[in-house]
């Protein structure tokens, strides 16, 4: 179990911290205010049975749970008959008498004979000079308390100190849960207290991938993995546990969610699956819309370059063949070709079968230069629509660079300028707002491509697209994108791409 938070976050957890108790007396206690009444009545006794006027002060009650004081009405002694008055001092000596035998044999632990003697002596002693009705209003509660719950008064039976308040038994209750608390221990954090394993689920964190407490390390501290951006929280073992990862979100499978997989071993989460692209046909329409959005920023590709969605293997294998260009390790997902090679590309979206997409067909293509330095492009099948033209966008961008004679660029200026309209196109379709273009024919194609509306999920996906582009650590990708970023922030696209025509460099 994990230590409880420093003490700078005001949690305590504390061990037998409830007091119960009861209105009513202990033994001793009642004993003590018995002796002390039997006490008051030996003492007073010599001046109570005279025979003057006014009756004198009679002494105060005290039961276990009430005071009960009076004056008695005033009536002389001399109106009464000589053979009552003879009859109470005779009761009233006796009495006396057996007070007198008690003192001298010792107190002794009260019995249930003990009990009746008393009462029956009270009863003899209010017999002798005293009214026998009970005063109107002479009764009142010793020990008032109002609950820290219910702001009730407490009244007789069992109660609750804690805090520096007193409860009701069943009002003191769990600040997350609001039932009562009746364990022995409880967590309390500031004034609110808790149960301990309501504390716990409240404030422990739970693994998002197997569901449970995340365990603590050696040291005793908690520690676990959170993803940038999906802020997911996962044990550090799930990540050496062969747990299934999105190829497209990045998001670990949680045991109560599945995965589908890829026939080239990849996994994919449902959200990415909804959207996902599936073969080179279902892709046209996103490659031409692509395409107009370069049109819009006055950036047109004369030649039709052939576009291909392919496996992981055959994309690798390309890569291999491939002389030109610099390829993002441990994966590429897309390849502007430049050499004549046969790809193998994919014809026929695969079907569902269980948690696994089967059936695919493919068919090898030729692929020859026509007297330019671009063959095709190539782009990994099975992503999601937002992700697949992002790829499309930065390879495109490639071609452009090649067929406008951009020649021997550095990986940072090339794949940074690359990056940055990947992550403009993005932002257009994300934030149509703040990254449209200025011309109308760009905002018309874009909206084009879309089937309806994007949803929220397809929307989130595309800001974390953006934010890998933004966040990227390599020195090509993330680096380059900065600096391509800052350059046309300051002097515009145009101006930027001339600039890097004539120095091979961005502008400062």
């Amino acid at each position: 179990m994990a230590p409880p938070p420093s003490s700078s976050s005001g949690v305590n957890h504390i061990s037998n911290p409830c007091i119960y108790g009861d209105f009513v007396s202990s033994y001793a206690e009642r004993k003590s205010r018995f002796m002390k009444w039997l006490s008051k009545i030996f003492k007073s006794g010599p001046s109570r049975g005279g025979g003057s006027g006014g009756g004198g002060r009679h002494p105060q009650l005290l039961g276990e749970e009430n005071v009960v004081s009076w004056r008695p009405t005033s009536r002389s002694l001399d109106e009464r008959s000589g053979i009552d008055k003879e009859k109470e001092e005779a009761d009233r000596a006796d009495a006396l008498s057996q007070v007198e035998d008690w003192k001298r044999s010792g107190y002794r632990c009260r019995t249930d004979n003990d009990e009746e003697q008393a009462r029956a002596l009270h009863d003899r002693l209010n017999q002798v000079g005293y009214p026998r009705y009970a005063p109107p209003h002479a009764y009142y509660n010793v020990g008032y308390r109002l609950c820290g719950g219910c702001h009730g008064e407490i009244g007789y039976g069992n109660y609750l100190g804690c805090m520096g308040k007193f409860f009701h038994p069943e009002c003191f209750r769990c600040s997350y849960c609001g039932y009562s608390i009746t364990e022995n221990e409880f967590s309390l954090s500031g004034r609110d207290p808790y149960h301990k394993y309501c504390f716990k689920e409240l404030t422990h964190p739970k693994c998002e991938v197997c569901l449970q407490y995340i365990p603590t390390n050696e040291a005793g501290l908690i520690e676990y993995r959170c993803h940038p951006f999906w802020s997911q929280k996962y044990c550090p073992s799930h990540e050496h546990d062969n747990t299934a990862r999105c190829c497209s979100c990045e998001r670990l499978e949680s045991r109560d969610t599945r995965y589908y997989s890829l026939e080239d071993g990849r996994s994919l989460c449902l959200e990415c699956m909804e959207s996902a692209i599936m073969d080179t046909g279902d892709c046209q329409p996103l490659y031409h819309a692509i395409r107009d959005y370069y049109e819009g920023l006055n950036m047109k590709l004369d030649q039709q370059i052939p576009m291909l969605l392919v496996e992981r293997q055959a994309l690798n294998d390309a890569i291999v063949g491939e002389k030109n260009g610099y390829h993002h390790m441990p994966e590429t997902r897309g390849l502007c070709l430049s050499e004549e090679q046969t790809v193998t590309s994919i014809q026929r979206r695969p079907r569902i079968g269980g948690t696994r997409l089967i059936g695919i067909r493919t068919q090898p293509q030729k692929l020859t230069r026509k007297s330019c330095e671009v063959t095709a492009i190539l782009v990994l099948y099975g992503l999601p629509r937002l992700l697949t033209g992002a790829i499309l966008a930065h390879e495109l961008m490639h071609g452009w660079l090649r067929l406008k004679g951009y020649r021997n660029l550095n990986p940072e200026v090339e794949e940074g300028i690359c990056q940055l309209l990947s992550h403009m196109w993005l932002e257009s379709e994300v934030l149509p707002s703040k990254g449209m273009p200025s011309t109308s024919a760009a905002s018309s194609s874009s909206s084009s491509s879309k089937k309806g509306g994007k949803s929220n999920v397809e929307n989130k996906l595309g800001e974390f697209f953006m934010h890998q582009i933004a966040n990227d650590a390599s020195t090509a990708y993330g680096g380059g994108f900065r600096a391509a970023n800052a350059a046309v922030n300051k002097y515009g696209l145009s101006r930027t791409l001339n600039h890097i025509r004539l120095t091979g460099h961005f502008p400062l």
